[in-house]
């Protein structure tokens, strides 16, 4: 736990720097100071996202044939993991690779979410329409803007929308999301958006490249 009370500490750190940064540039704002500080986290965290958005776009692409193959072997466990292992192969996919990028990103996130949920804001807290970013949006603006980013990022990566487990969830997590974001604080949501907003981007930007390489 200390470790992680370091990884806190660290991080309320940058923020305080992206805060006086904003100064330094006329615009002092603790909102301000935590966009800046989602884009270079996200930024720095890219290379992690890509190998995730694959394998999990990957492993979508395949539940065609995966199904395929638990309907014909479902009497037959044996054969059929020694079929699914021999599609993972030959399909060049890592089912465990998805998780790998999730799992060495989660100190990171974590501890962003208690250091902005802790943070003390020694100067001006309000933010737009938000009069104290350590007390949640009465207006309920950017609890909308979870859930609403939440979905579109999900559906980015949700190519089987048949499924009825995937529809449960592209629609459940986005509305639990937003509900949460109503007690949290305005710059924990803040954060959210800001990222779900980046995680969009990105992966815009990676189906974008993967669409031009398929025309050409």
């Amino acid at each position: 736990m200390g470790i992680f009370d370091t990884l806190i500490g660290w991080l309320q750190m940058i923020l305080e720097f992206f805060f006086h940064l904003s100064s330094t540039a006329g615009f002092e704002n603790y909102g301000v100071a935590i966009i800046l500080m989602t884009v270079v986290v996200k930024m720095i965290l890219f290379p992690l996202t890509i190998k995730q958005v694959k394998s999990m776009k990957a492993m979508q692409d395949m539940q065609p044939e995966m199904k395929k193959l638990q309907e014909k072997y479902k009497k037959s466990p044996e054969i059929l993991q020694k079929e699914m292992a021999r599609l993972y192969k030959e399909s060049g996919v890592n089912p465990l690779a998805g998780c790998l990028p999730l799992v060495a990103q989660m100190p990171i996130l974590m501890g962003m979410f208690y250091a902005l949920r802790e943070f003390n804001y020694a100067g001006d807290p309000s933010f737009l329409w938000v009069a104290n970013l350590s007390e949640a949006d009465p207006y309920y603006i950017l609890p909308v803007l979870s859930a609403l980013t939440t979905f579109i990022q999900q559906k980015q990566t949700t190519s089987d929308t048949s499924n009825p487990q995937m529809k449960v969830m592209m629609f459940f997590m986005p509305v639990f999301i937003g509900w949460i974001s109503c007690t949290f604080p305005a710059g924990l949501v803040i954060y959210w958006v800001i990222s779900n907003i980046m995680q969009i981007l990105q992966q815009w930007w990676m189906y974008r490249g993967t669409d031009s390489e398929q025309k050409g």
